[in-house]
């Protein structure tokens, strides 16, 4: 049994992944400062897979500590998840991300760089910046970031394909589209600390009327009905991609590095996801029309033919899958605080 340490393993996409680790037949350690997550995403693990994994409380910038887990543990594989991700934060305080972002992960590969410990990044679609065309592929260029967030996964893009070239390092990069859902079961999902900045949460947040309505930030884009263009995939088949990558840099050799999307390959609007929740739920989402907002990419969605090739990875759940595990998970928070 291989033991993968998964940074930042208790929020989001780290406890389903964490997951889907146990049910393929690993040992997942755990490091997560719960800066960003909350200590009740491991018992969800746990009440899903019926294992307790393991868990270390500890920022994982703390090289020392971190080395010793390492050696203690006898790591045979990371996933590394632990970034900050806010983009609005992320232009307000830059040195926090670049700190945590760039100089942490800098660490974390010194540690590991010549110990023949392979890595999955987590990395996202936001390195491509307005895309040229659609679907966006891997082979697409590399604009300038929109922030400081988009820069720290550019940089770390390039620091890992440097790294892999001189060194034993064995590393893919993973680049996410838009994570959504939650765990069938209900026990894990998205658990937004504070106001929530993606969009599912604050969907069924203002539908359960525990957050503000939802506004769809400009509707005179060059889109079908207007509105933004995105890849929503669910988190467990984004989940089920880690656990791919993994498999396939066991069959390569030292010095290994390569990129992938992980999306659906399809693209929705803002406002077809709304159509979607309503009638998969039969709950009306509470929204109003609001003007663009700065930043904004008009639309991207995925070219996923390379992950369904060579990793053997294909997106199996759809939107209206999304809309009704993220709804279910939403009340099932609702029906804890009672």
């Amino acid at each position: 049994m291989k033991n993968i340490l998964v940074t930042g393993g208790a929020g989001f996409i780290g406890s389903h992944t964490v997951v889907e680790l146990f049910n393929s037949g690993y040992r997942p350690i755990i490091v997560d400062n719960l800066s960003n997550s909350e200590e009740s995403a491991l018992k969800g693990i746990e009440k899903i897979t019926k294992k307790k994994p393991a868990f270390y409380k500890l920022d994982f910038a703390n090289i020392d500590k971190l080395e010793k887990i390492v050696k203690d543990e006898n790591i045979d594989g990371v996933i590394h998840f632990a970034a900050f991700k806010a983009v609005g934060e992320s232009t307000e305080q830059p040195l926090k991300y670049y700190g945590n972002n760039v100089a942490g992960f800098i660490n974390l590969l010194k540690l590991i760089s010549n110990q023949g410990i392979p890595i999955v990044f987590s990395s996202s679609c936001t390195v491509y910046g307005e895309p040229d065309s659609l679907p966006v592929n891997e082979s697409a260029p590399i604009k300038p970031a929109e922030s400081p967030y988009g820069s720290t996964k550019q940089m770390d893009e390039i620091i890992l394909r440097d790294t892999t070239k001189s060194s034993s390092l064995k590393a893919i990069s993973l680049r996410y589209f838009n994570p959504v859902g939650a765990h069938p079961s209900s026990n894990i999902g998205e658990l937004p600390l504070g106001k929530p900045n993606n969009l599912f949460p604050i969907i069924t947040q203002a539908v359960a009327g525990v957050g503000q309505s939802l506004t769809v930030f400009g509707n005179d884009y060059d889109t079908p009905d207007g509105s933004c263009v995105r890849d929503y995939i669910h988190v467990v088949d984004l989940a089920k991609a880690h656990i791919k990558a993994l498999e396939h840099m066991d069959k390569q050799a030292a010095g290994f590095y390569d990129v992938f999307n992980i999306g659906t390959g399809s693209g929705s609007t803002v406002l077809e996801v709304i159509d979607t929740f309503e009638k998969t739920t039969g709950e009306k989402v509470p929204y109003s029309l609001g003007p663009r907002r700065a930043g904004d990419v008009v639309a991207t969605y995925a070219d996923c033919h390379k992950a369904n090739r060579e990793l053997n990875w294909k997106a199996e759940k759809n939107l209206s899958d999304a809309c009704r595990d993220a709804w279910n998970w939403q009340q099932s928070l609702a029906d804890r605080s009672i």
